[in-house]
């Protein structure tokens, strides 16, 4: 997976962290949580805020 991957890390972090309300995480720890998926491998320094967001945004829609 790449940052560019949003709805693929999304879904991963619902399944890997079923019991956390994506809405309470801040973008550090998301930026951990990311960097830590099985089968993540791209540049960790590439987690902007931008991108973030959007998986943040994906992660929501996908737990609700």
């Amino acid at each position: 997976m790449k940052w560019i991957d949003v709805q693929e890390i999304a879904i991963a972090l619902s399944e890997k962290f079923p019991d956390v309300d994506p809405k309470a995480v801040r973008f550090v720890e998301l930026h951990n949580y990311v960097v830590d998926l099985d089968g993540f491998d791209d540049d960790h320094q590439r987690g902007g805020e931008r991108v973030l967001e959007a998986i943040q945004a994906a992660w929501i829609e996908e737990a609700e």
